[in-house]
């Protein structure tokens, strides 16, 4: 019988199920992993498992046998969803990183708010994960990160725009995260 998904182990291999052919999406899944190991401490401790859990989910919307929108955290949500995934997981995913910036760009956020965001320090945690580890798996400070987005997707398309609105926010969550494992 397969590990539930919301635990490290059985989200990790459902990772490892999809994402290894897309190269540097599976290493940058890995290192948010790693990240998100070493952020642990920003969360409370019966949350770690869920942290970690979406950390290595939170891309699976890129693998193009769950292609529905084109839109990954949507995609990688409904695919959690049917699989019968913890509801909290699914919204993780839905919403990592800003997604509902990118979401109202593509014309889907009717269909992203079907899963209700949270504001908490696991999300904090989960976007700083994410906004700080690189396209193969780099380690990378916010601002280099969110420079690196810039540059690889065209001034004018969904992701730029997304990106450049949802810095704020997505810097925010950062030094949160950031303030919580030094406390």
């Amino acid at each position: 019988m397969p590990l539930a998904l919301d635990t490290p182990q059985g989200a990790a291999d459902l990772a490892e199920s999809l994402l290894p052919p897309l190269g540097n999406r599976w290493l940058h899944t890995q290192a948010v992993a790693a990240r998100a190991r070493e952020a642990v401490a920003a969360v409370p401790e019966d949350e770690r498992d869920l942290l970690l859990a979406a950390a290595w989910l939170h891309d699976i919307g890129y693998a193009p046998e769950l292609r529905e929108t084109g839109f990954h955290p949507l995609d990688g949500a409904r695919h959690l969803e049917s699989l019968g995934a913890p509801d909290r997981l699914v919204r993780l995913v839905a919403h990592h990183s800003g997604a509902v910036y990118e979401a109202e760009q593509r014309g889907l956020s009717a269909e992203l708010a079907v899963y209700e965001r949270e504001d908490s320090p696991l999300l904090d945690a989960l976007i700083y994960a994410d906004m700080t580890t690189g396209p193969a798996g780099q380690s990378f400070d916010f601002d280099r990160r969110i420079d690196e987005i810039l540059v690889r997707y065209e001034p004018g398309s969904e992701v730029h725009n997304a990106i450049s609105k949802a810095r704020p926010y997505l810097g925010a969550a950062v030094e949160r995260t950031r303030s919580r494992i030094a406390a």
